[in-house]
């Protein structure tokens, strides 16, 4: 299946492809104001977005990578990071930073991608998530904050293409 990626207003996203990622409407609101948004569509349908925003210049945050569940494990989530990587280099980007409680392949994803482990920020998700949070049984208590350097990531993320 061939894939198109490129940019989306935040008015566009459905917020049920959003709560796929980030199952809090509240935080997902609090970062869609002034923020790029990146999309992936199949035959003209959205099945995947990237959100990332401006934290400081030169840095940026990656705060939702969503796939239609229909549509994930097929390199969609990947292919939508290297596309968002790449919006966010010409726009003089340099500092990637996002942070997951996820593991397992998303994970792997993001490692394959150039990305490392910064920071664990324990009990993230019992603080700021009023419902628990669980991935393959295991609930969600901390969050890993990852970062890329794109200069020295490039190599790693641009490859793949």
């Amino acid at each position: 299946m061939k894939m198109e990626y490129g940019n989306i207003a935040a008015a566009e996203i459905p917020l049920a492809l959003l709560l796929e990622a980030d199952p809090s409407e509240k935080r997902i609101r609090s970062y869609l104001p002034g923020a790029w948004c990146f999309a992936a569509r199949a035959q003209g349908i959205l099945v995947g977005v990237c959100v990332a925003k401006a934290l400081s210049p030169g840095t940026a945050e990656i705060f939702n990578v969503a796939v239609r569940p229909d549509h994930q494990r097929q390199g969609i989530g990947s292919g939508l990071l290297r596309h968002g990587l790449t919006e966010l280099a010409a726009r003089g980007i340099r500092r990637v930073e996002l942070g997951t409680g996820t593991f397992g392949y998303p994970l792997i994803c993001y490692q394959r991608l150039g990305f490392r482990v910064d920071a664990v920020v324990k009990d993230h998700f019992l603080h700021h998530y009023p419902d628990p949070i669980f991935e393959s049984g295991i609930q969600h208590k901390d969050m890993l904050r990852l970062s890329l350097t794109l200069e020295a990531g490039a190599r790693e993320w641009e490859s793949e293409r």
